[in-house]
């Protein structure tokens, strides 16, 4: 096991030092992105309407950050699994689950806001969580155990 471990030493260090990205995207959201529903979903928000938002400036920043987690999400594939094509088809798919998240989120943050408070919710929750990879590595994971 420590031969394991010595032998992928550099994969681990870049592993972590990726997911300490993640994780310090989400320390300092609060200073880093502009987001009104952060401090609204942390109250009891099923009795608040919603804040003031800027429409323009709030997509914006979602877009950034789910711009920032998927590189770098893309990049712990690539120091993980160390193939290309699992990383091709994962800008794929992070391309199109992002328009379609943002498209969504708009489309019911303007039409459809105050009733579907947790929709949106959830939809936003993937907007600037990597939740993606948390899919993504067990689901190559397995496919590269299959193919042996």
């Amino acid at each position: 096991m420590l031969q394991v471990l010595q032998k992928n030493k550099g994969k681990i260090g870049w592993s972590l030092f990726l997911i300490l990205l993640l994780i310090l995207i989400r320390a300092f959201e609060e200073t880093l992105f502009y987001d009104p529903f952060l401090s609204y979903f942390k109250d009891e928000y099923s009795q608040l309407a919603f804040p003031k938002i800027n429409i323009f400036k709030l997509f914006f920043s979602l877009g950034i950050r789910f711009y920032l987690n998927s590189v770098i999400s893309l990049f712990l594939l690539y120091v993980i699994f160390n193939d290309t094509q699992i990383v091709k088809f994962s800008a794929l798919l992070y391309m199109i689950l992002g328009s379609i998240l943002m498209i969504a989120f708009i489309f019911i943050l303007n039409f459809f806001g105050e009733e579907n408070k947790m929709t949106l919710f959830y939809i936003r929750r993937f907007l600037i969580q990597p939740i993606f990879i948390l899919l993504f590595i067990p689901a190559f994971y397995y496919q590269k155990q299959i193919k042996k």
